[in-house]
């Protein structure tokens, strides 16, 4: 759909927040591509039909249907830990270290609350995600949650910035 391609496109990290909900507006309607396209305009929903029919047939693949993410989004996660880890080991980002080291102890409070096998850069796209909910079900989120979200919202967004700049052959890593 034009609105994943142009995310995927333009930042890595909205688009994998996106296909996150798009995996769970799935879910809500039962795997019912043509029940999700009926509400785009008619010129559009033939194409809207064919990539939600696409990911639901992903989805039932890989056993993801009731929980999980489908491969590609892990693959994004995979690719994002994988820079993560190259600009960590590398002394030419020192803004990259101060933003991780600064969103750290909440990665680490986050770890100890749920899944420890996932990655780092997973866990604060769940943190990320979770307030996303929350806020679309108009809960409240607490001031000390708000202050942690924006610490690894500014921390992911820094991340995206130099994942586009390897995707464009820009990044010079030791």
């Amino acid at each position: 759909m034009n609105v994943a391609a142009a995310l995927k496109e333009r930042n890595i990290a909205e688009y994998l927040i996106y296909m996150w909900q798009v995996e769970d507006l799935i879910r809500a309607h039962g795997g019912n591509a043509e029940q999700l396209a009926a509400r785009y305009p008619e010129e559009q929903r033939e194409g809207v039909e064919e990539w939600y029919t696409n990911l639901c047939n992903m989805m039932r693949t890989e056993g993801v249907m009731q929980q999980g993410h489908l491969q590609i989004n892990k693959n994004v996660i995979q690719n994002l830990t994988e820079l993560h880890g190259l600009l960590l080991a590398s002394t030419k980002y020192p803004f990259y270290n101060a933003a991780y080291f600064k969103a750290l102890p909440f990665i680490v409070e986050l770890r100890q609350k749920g899944d420890q096998t996932i990655s780092e850069i997973e866990i604060c796209f769940e943190a990320l995600y979770g307030v996303l909910l929350l806020r679309l079900q108009q809960k409240e989120v607490s001031q000390g949650t708000a202050k942690a979200i924006e610490v690894i919202s500014n921390f992911l967004s820094l991340l995206a910035n130099y994942y586009e700049k390897d995707k464009r052959g820009e990044l010079e890593v030791d």
